[in-house]
């Protein structure tokens, strides 16, 4: 049996170099072609095209999502491999989701060519709007993760890393509401939302000092007024407040309101606050799965470090987070730029289309494979795996 399971994985290794080149393409074709949350529509139908061209069938419009791609093959235990291809607002793929989207959808032309041999059921899903609007969440909701036995996908950043530290978040709008005037020649009939806003925000502020260093709360203005000389009837601020976990973002929460409505109440005005688009939960790898994919970089020459002991962390927020509490999950960190390159900004966003995001496109595609293949072929790793997600598993309210 070894020796079978040796030819696998070989086989899926050799499936991702024969169409390294058309991945690699497809990376810099997302790259040069940045879509935002659920308007990513030349991605999906560039990802589902390639996919069934490699012999994947894919479709689109998968599990209520316009933008959304999904294929599946085989019979087994469920493997679910996940593409992120959304970009950031002003900077493309400042988070390197090029990368990501090409790198899935090679591991899953890979595993489909050995899905049946290797007694499993591969499920490639195209995930749209990672970057806050939550795709993975609506998707889960839809049925996208039913008899999933384990999901993984692999995240572009700086270092090689086991996981991305992602913790819970919440996004938060508060709108002002005051009454305008003319600045010099009436501004005592003014009720100034701005103003409201700009203390709303020092509120914030001051609150930093008493949360935990693990938290982040962070804002910016996204309404401001019309013209200096009217005093502004209308402001909005928009909030991300990020906590450890699920539990302890709930507790934060009301604080942060607390400080935004304070702004509100000091200036005479009133405000509306709501919460858009999806809670993200915390982050929990599954280590047993998290171990295989150590074991196997290894083999190509990449030495994956543990943020809680090499001190190296990338810290955010994502939506895998939530997947992470309904199945056995890996989200490891491939290296795709220099070390210590900050995502979320241009300078990354350049390297996501450079000769370290090209390999770690072909790599994280051979990565993924060969954990979907050990999974498959070893089923103490699946006991294992289920055991260790019973026992870490945080929360049910993820949906």
């Amino acid at each position: 049996m070894e020796r079978t399971i040796e030819e696998i994985r070989r086989r899926v290794v050799e499936r991702v170099d024969e169409i390294a080149a058309e991945l690699v393409e497809v990376s810099h074709l997302i790259h040069d072609r940045p879509e935002q949350n659920f308007e990513e529509h030349f991605a999906s139908d560039l990802l589902a095209r390639t996919a069934a061209r490699n012999g994947l069938a894919s479709e689109r419009g998968a599990f209520g999502l316009d933008t959304a791609v999904h294929g599946e093959t085989g019979s087994g235990p469920v493997v679910c491999v996940m593409s992120e291809y959304d970009a950031l607002p002003g900077m493309g793929h400042g988070c390197g989701h090029n990368v990501i989207a090409a790198a899935g959808l090679g591991a899953a032309v890979a595993l489909a060519a050995v899905a049946d041999d290797a007694g499993g059921r591969l499920r490639w899903l195209g995930t749209p709007a990672e970057e806050g609007g939550g795709g993975k969440i609506i998707m889960a909701r839809n049925g996208a993760l039913e008899d999933v036995a384990t999901a993984m996908m692999v995240h572009s950043a700086g270092h090689d890393l086991t996981t991305i530290d992602a913790i819970a978040l919440r996004q938060i709008e508060c709108d002002y509401e005051g009454a305008e005037a003319h600045a010099a020649a009436a501004p005592e009939k003014g009720r100034n939302a701005l103003d409201a806003a700009v203390l709303g925000y020092m509120g914030v502020a001051a609150l930093r000092q008493h949360i935990l260093p693990t938290e982040r709360v962070h804002g910016i203005l996204t309404r401001a007024g019309e013209k200096p000389n009217i005093v502004p009837r209308h402001a909005s601020s928009q909030w991300y407040v990020r906590s450890d976990t699920m539990e302890s973002l709930g507790a934060l929460t009301p604080r942060v309101v607390a400080a935004l409505e304070a702004g509100a109440h000091a200036c005479g005005c009133s405000s509306r606050v709501s919460f858009p688009g999806e809670t993200y939960a915390d982050l929990v790898a599954n280590a047993e799965m998290s171990a295989v994919w150590v074991r196997h970089a290894a083999t190509l020459g990449r030495r994956v470090g543990d943020p809680r002991s090499d001190g190296v962390r990338v810290v955010g927020s994502t939506d895998m987070g939530n997947v992470s509490h309904l199945v056995p999950t890996i989200h490891p960190m491939i290296a795709s730029a220099p070390a210590g390159t900050a995502i979320h900004t241009e300078e990354f966003a350049r390297h996501s289309r450079g000769p370290l995001a090209d390999r770690a496109v072909v790599d994280g595609a051979k990565l993924l494979a060969l954990c979907a293949v050990d999974f498959w072929t070893d089923p103490a790793l699946r006991t294992r795996t289920a055991e260790e997600f019973s026992r870490t598993r945080r929360s049910d309210s993820v949906l």
